[in-house]
């Protein structure tokens, strides 16, 4: 077993406090992995013999010494990084005061059981509130704790059709379309982390923990933003344009001689700018097209121009010439080319951990996080099921290896 003293010493600014959570999938341990990031001590509970479930999500799977498939997806790798896990069958009642011995220790609580699920275990926030005031204590659900939906399970793929995403994603005259990762609950879980880290800044002013409704439909409203608003100002639906923007142009995907580029002109200098580096310096004087408003409004006769001019030169032409220039342009990468792009090799965006199944370090996405004073560091790599159960009831709760024993042997670890 790990004890304190082997462990290197978490170095982001949440150092020193401690994460109870009880959540799995996607929408809560995202939230609880930056939390983990940023110092904090996360004990991840899980289900005796049975875990997150997206361990099983799989495959890819991490590799054993001898080419096998282990219990360790990519999907549950992706969101449970500086985490310690716990097995704990909180259903039975030695589980629950168990939980509650931790609950007491903990600064934060995050669940993301259906609406009333956690109140039969004596679990809830109303359950636990008046014993533990400075608690602060997220639930994270499909539809939030309240309203006609509130009992309903929610999930990812739902959220962004109810939510209006799909409506605006895909080409003009294509199906609609969710987005390739399950942005909404990425989002719940980045909005409640933001929730999380105000409510400690009030507990720290006033002593008092509070409850935060974290829902996924509410989050993919709010991150409708523009489009929604859109909708708001003008009574008017957002049209699905595939690559293009509703409200600039050029800013979309064109076909260069040998591969796509993305151009995306923001503003009438750097229009004028490209037109001169693409040898049309009239398309910038051209009175339908010197200002924003006035390409948006006749985008239908700049379009088709612009793309048979790009379609002439290679990529990199567009890419080297007009970054020079300060005219935002890019390629459409592939996974693989995220990573083995330059600046993403140098923001760190790749990091290895070891792993006890893996002979070799396993690969992982990086935290976007610099700080100056208090940097991320990368303590735990995602835990496997119940790795932690002894080292964190000793650590937490001072409990011998007897006593931990006669738990397991109890069914309740």
């Amino acid at each position: 077993m790990t004890t304190p003293a082997d462990r290197p010493a978490a170095t982001g600014p949440l150092a020193g406090l401690k994460v109870f959570d009880m959540t799995r999938v996607l929408a809560g341990p995202s939230a609880t992995q930056i939390l983990g990031d940023l110092g904090a001590d996360v004990v991840k509970v899980e289900r005796p013999g049975q875990g997150d479930d997206t361990r099983k999500w799989g495959p890819p799977y991490i590799r054993n010494a001898e080419g096998e498939n282990t219990t360790e997806s990519a999907y549950y790798l992706s969101a449970n990084r500086n985490k310690r896990s716990i097995t704990l069958d909180f259903t039975k009642p030695e589980g629950q005061a168990l939980a509650r011995r931790m609950v007491a220790r903990s600064d934060i609580v995050l669940e993301n059981y259906k609406v009333g699920t956690l109140k039969r275990y004596n679990l809830a926030y109303e359950q636990l509130k008046d014993e533990f005031p400075g608690l602060v204590y997220c639930s994270v659900t499909g539809f939030g704790q309240t309203g006609p939906y509130a009992p309903r399970a929610g999930y990812d793929f739902l959220v962004q059709a109810m939510g209006g995403i799909m409506s605006i994603t895909g080409e003009p005259d294509g199906d609609p379309q969710k987005l390739g990762v399950g942005i909404a609950d990425l989002m719940t879980g980045m909005y409640g982390l933001v929730a999380i880290l105000a409510a400690l800044r009030h507990r720290d002013q006033t002593g008092k923990g509070q409850h935060i409704d974290m829902a996924l439909l509410d989050t993919q409203v709010a991150w409708l933003s523009y489009a929604g608003q859109y909708f708001l100002t003008s009574g008017q639906q957002v049209p699905r344009m595939g690559n293009a923007h509703p409200t600039i142009v050029p800013y979309e995907a064109f076909p260069a001689a040998d591969g796509y580029v993305i151009l995306g002109v923001g503003n009438d200098g750097q229009y004028t700018r490209f037109c001169e580096f693409a040898g049309r310096p009239d398309l910038a004087t051209d009175l339908r097209f010197t200002t924003n408003e006035a390409r948006v409004n006749n985008r239908l006769e700049l379009i088709p121009m612009l793309r048979e001019i790009i379609s002439q030169q290679p990529r990199d032409h567009w890419l080297t010439g007009l970054a020079t220039l300060g005219v935002p342009c890019s390629p459409i990468n592939r996974v693989d080319q995220v990573f083995e792009d330059p600046q993403v090799k140098a923001r760190g965006m790749e990091i290895e951990m070891p792993h006890p199944l893996a002979p070799e370090p396993i690969h992982l996405i990086g935290s976007p996080m610099k700080f100056s004073e208090t940097p991320v560091d990368y303590r735990h790599a995602p835990p496997t099921l119940g790795q932690h159960t002894d080292e964190v009831l000793t650590e937490w709760l001072g409990l011998d290896p007897e006593a931990v024993s006669k738990l397991r042997s109890d069914g309740i670890v």
